[in-house]
């Protein structure tokens, strides 16, 4: 009975429609939960295969021969960049564990992300009409799709030019950058997660949209200040070329223009949509 609660089956009560307010908090619970040991299993993973997490993935941007270092140098040799030698270092007993602990933490609520907007939409779902669950059908492939797309981009190509213009950037020769094990995860951190959230903005659109928030022609109106704002932040976390703005300004422009046409067909679908009383 307790494996039956804990693997979500047979817990849909018939007369779900009819249950109470603590009823729906227990049901959440277990969400919660499953949610949870989800992110802990993989985590557990990653913390054992330590070499693997930290040699292979987390210190891979700051790698010479990291793959997006080789492609620019082959795909455009006059802004072939390649970073500098960091030496990581630790300033507090007991950094190092912490710091393995907190990556595998993130490792494994990334890892988990589809699994928990599952969990999410299946407490969700049974509160929407028929024709609601059929207007957002795919919701978690495309939220999970859309996650992994943006943390790919932040590892991929804001983390390795983050880290190459930071760790470049120098006020004098009289000092070296040694940045310590913690900075350097927490910016990693801070490249990629983020990242992925900023590319559910269709998705954030759509829903905004549906509840009459934001339209289509208001994100078109204010076009020009978004993309201003857009190639601000790409300047800030990018080395100081136009080439590199661009790579990160171009994804954010088109995830900005897809919001727009997600609104214009929610648009579309509900001016189509005659009430049952005209």
């Amino acid at each position: 009975m307790f494996l039956k609660t804990v693997l979500g089956i047979g817990n849909k009560s018939e007369n779900e429609d009819e249950l109470g307010f603590f009823d729906h908090l227990e049901i959440l619970r277990w969400h919660i939960i499953r949610s949870l040991v989800s992110i802990i299993v993989f985590a557990v993973i990653f913390f054992i295969a330590k070499d693997f997490t930290f040699k292979t993935i987390v210190f891979g941007p700051k790698k010479p021969d990291f793959i997006t270092y080789q492609l620019m140098c082959k795909l455009a040799p006059s802004v072939c960049v390649t970073p500098p030698e960091l030496n990581l270092i630790t300033r507090e007993l007991g950094e190092q564990i912490y710091v393995q602990m907190s990556v595998s933490f993130w490792m494994g609520l990334i890892c988990s992300f589809p699994y928990i907007f599952w969990e999410f939409w299946r407490f969700v779902k049974p509160g929407l009409y028929p024709n609601e669950r059929k207007s957002i059908g795919g919701i978690v492939f495309y939220c999970s799709f859309l996650f992994f797309l943006g943390v790919s981009f932040g590892y991929f190509v804001i983390a390795p030019f983050g880290i190459t213009w930071l760790g470049s950037y120098t006020v004098g020769t009289e000092v070296v950058n040694s940045p310590t094990l913690a900075s350097y995860v927490g910016y990693l951190t801070m490249f990629t997660i983020p990242t992925g959230i900023i590319f559910e903005l269709p998705i954030i659109a759509y829903f905004l949209g549906k509840i009459g928030i934001i339209s289509s022609s208001f994100l078109a109106k204010f076009r020009r200040q978004a993309v201003l704002i857009i190639f601000i932040v790409a300047a800030i976390v990018t080395p100081p070329d136009v080439v590199t703005q661009i790579l990160i300004g171009i994804p954010l422009l088109l995830l900005y223009e897809v919001s727009i046409l997600v609104l214009k067909r929610l648009e579309k679908n509900n001016t189509s949509i005659v009430p049952a009383d005209e």
